[in-house]
C-alpha cells in the first residue's frame, strides 16, 4: 500500500493549488475559502501564512520574487515583501494561524481586475511561456458561468474558454505541445494542441472520471497526467495514451490538487478539503504526501 502522510496538519476549507517554488525550496498551497496563502519548507518545517482580502483561487511564484495570485476580482501580484512571511510554526501544527499569519500588504498590485457578481477565482497554472491561464466560476455552480483567460506579464488577457462551469486543472506535456484541462462537472479531462500562438486548439477528450470528480492535475516527467479527485478520495495517473496506470487511495474523502515537490520532485504533495462535509476526515484539510512517488517537472514562474 502507498504510504501517505501529513505533511502539514490544517483545517483547511478548501485547501487548494499545490506549487513547488524550485527557487525557494518551498511549496506554495492555498485555502481558497479561507484567504490563505500558506509556504512550507519540508527541509526545515518552516511554513508562512498570508491572509488575502477575497478568496483566493491560487497563488505561483514570480520570477522576479513575490506571487501572482487569482483572485476574487482579478488577477494580483505580491512584491518579495509581501509574501506573508511573518513566523514559522513547527511541522505539524494544527491550525493555519499556528504558523503566523499576515494582513494582506505589503507590495500589491492589480494586473487585471474584473469583478463579476457571484464568481470567484479557481485554480490557476503558468504556461512554458511565463504566462498565467486562471480559471473562474460561479459560486453556485451555475453551468456556463465560469471562464479560463490567459494574461500576459504585461496585463494583456486573452479569453480561451468562456462557458466554463468549474474551472480547474491545467497542465501541459513536458515538450509544452498539449494542454490537459478540466471542467468538473463533465467528468472529464480533456487535451488540446498548442499552436505556433501558444493557444490551445483540438479540444477532445483524453480520459473519463467515473468515481467523484477530476480536480486538479500535475505533469510527471514521464508525460504522465496526475489527477486528485473529488468526490473519490484519490489520485490516479493515465499515462501520455489517456490509459489509467496507477490510483493511490486516500483516507479523505475530498482531495483537491496534486504537484511534485522536495529538491529532486519526486514527492507528490496533495491539498484537501473539509467543506460540505457533514463529518470530515481529520486529515481533511491538510496538506498530504505521498514521498517518492515518481518525478515531477519543475514548473514555470510567471514571468510578470
Amino acid at each position: 500500500m502507498t504510504a501517505v502522510e501529513v505533511a502539514v496538519a490544517a483545517h483547511a476549507a478548501l485547501g487548494e493549488g499545490p506549487t513547488w517554488d524550485v527557487r525557494a525550496g518551498r511549496l506554495i498551497w492555498v485555502d481558497i475559502l479561507g484567504s490563505r496563502i500558506h509556504t512550507y519548507d519540508p527541509a526545515s518545517g518552516r511554513r508562512t501564512v498570508l491572509a488575502t482580502e477575497q478568496h483566493v483561487g491560487a497563488a505561483k511564484p514570480r520570477a522576479g520574487g513575490g506571487l501572482v495570485v487569482n483572485l476574487r476580482d482579478g488577477v494580483g501580484l505580491y512584491g518579495p515583501d509581501g509574501s506573508g512571511d511573518s513566523g514559522a510554526g513547527p511541522q505539524g501544527a494544527t491550525e493555519p494561524e499556528a504558523a503566523g499569519s499576515a494582513p494582506a500588504g505589503g507590495s500589491f498590485r492589480w494586473l487585471h481586475r474584473e469583478p463579476v457578481p457571484g464568481r470567484r477565482a479557481n485554480d490557476a497554472a503558468v504556461a512554458p511561456d511565463g504566462s498565467l491561464w486562471f480559471g473562474t466560476m460561479r459560486y453556485d455552480e451555475a453551468p456556463g458561468g465560469g471562464t479560463l483567460s490567459r494574461i500576459a506579464p504585461d496585463g494583456t488577457v486573452r479569453p480561451i474558454l468562456d462557458d466554463v462551469s468549474v474551472s480547474n486543472g491545467t497542465g501541459w506535456s513536458p515538450d509544452g505541445r498539449r494542454v490537459y484541462y478540466i471542467d468538473s462537472p463533465t467528468r472529464r479531462i480533456d487535451v488540446f494542441d498548442i499552436g505556433d500562438d501558444l493557444l490551445p486548439f483540438g479540444r477532445r477528450p483524453f480520459a473519463t472520471v467515473e468515481d467523484g470528480f477530476p480536480d486538479g492535475l500535475t505533469v510527471d516527467a514521464e508525460g504522465c497526467v496526475w489527477v486528485a479527485l473529488w468526490d473519490g478520495g484519490a489520485v490516479r495517473r493515465y499515462t501520455p495514451d489517456g490509459v489509467l496506470d496507477r490510483v493511490i487511495e486516500l483516507p479523505v474523502r475530498r482531495p483537491t490538487a496534486c504537484a511534485f515537490g522536495g529538491p529532486e520532485l519526486t514527492d507528490l504533495y496533495i491539498t484537501t478539503a473539509r467543506t460540505g462535509l457533514d463529518a470530515p476526515h481529520p486529515m481533511s484539510g491538510s496538506l498530504l504526501v505521498v514521498p517518492g512517488a515518481g518525478k515531477g517537472l519543475p514548473q514555470p514562474e510567471f514571468a510578470g
